[in-house]
């Protein structure tokens, strides 16, 4: 019986909570008001607040979540989860990005060690480029890397200094990708050392995100553009003003 009362209360809770809601938008478009988003691309779970520096770019649209840090020039995209509230971290190292849509975490707090002995975090490097749709669970990625799209690394694996990880993917646990070559398939097999264009290419590739993610940032206002629609519309009044003037 009070299980019953207390599932009832619940739901007249959500279903009020609801109705308000959607009353208080109603209100705002008939006012015609600004209608801002409630979700939070950061936040603080069990005490451990993700930490971003001033040119970190967190997409207005991605979840990062927990002991997550964010080095110089990193960026996380749109759609994108972090999640470290298992009680293990992530690191993004600088000038690395987390594409469109991807999901980085880590192994469940029960989870105390990996097998290999080191903490089951997540250590991606610097000038590391993850594409979009990718999963990365406990793995450690080296600096200078590219991941292609929807490519699955899994917990324990490594992939060291100057690798290039085909699209689709898949790299096995504790599976060890070496410096300077080539991955593809699944599960992820040797397909050629790297030529020096190759190895320049991806620092080249990271540079180029951070670049884009950066005009974003620039765009992105967190408080709306209506001053903007204002300003436009004050400089044509102005405009017309001075036509008629002349």
């Amino acid at each position: 019986m009070a299980s019953t009362t207390r599932f009832l209360s619940a739901s007249v809770k959500a279903y009020v909570g609801r109705a308000l809601r959607e009353t208080g938008a109603a209100l705002k478009l008939r006012g015609e008001a600004e209608i801002f988003s409630r979700h939070r691309p950061t936040m603080t779970f069990n005490n451990k607040a993700p930490f971003k520096t001033n040119d970190t770019f967190i997409a207005p649209t991605a979840s990062v979540i927990g002991d997550v840090t964010c080095w110089d020039q990193s960026s996380v995209s749109y759609k994108a989860v972090v999640r470290a509230d298992a009680g293990h971290s992530v690191t993004i190292g600088f000038c690395s990005s987390v594409g469109e849509g991807s999901v980085v975490c880590t192994l469940p707090a029960s989870v105390k060690e990996l097998e290999s002995t080191f903490p089951p975090d997540v250590q991606i490097g610097h000038y590391v480029t993850i594409g979009s749709g990718c999963v990365l669970k406990s793995c450690r990625i080296d600096d200078i890397v590219t991941i292609g799209d929807k490519c699955t690394i899994l917990e324990g694996s490594l992939i060291e200094n100057h690798v290039i990880l085909e699209a689709g993917s898949v790299v096995l646990p504790y599976q060890r990708i070496p410096s300077g070559q080539k991955w593809a398939g699944n599960p992820a097999a040797y397909v050629s050392d790297l030529t020096p264009e190759e190895k320049e290419s991806i620092q080249a590739k990271s540079n180029k995100v951070h670049d884009l993610a950066l005009e974003h940032a620039i765009e992105f206002l967190p408080y709306g553009y209506s001053y903007v629609h204002l300003e436009d519309i004050e400089k044509e009044s102005a405009g017309k003003e001075v036509l008629r003037s002349g």
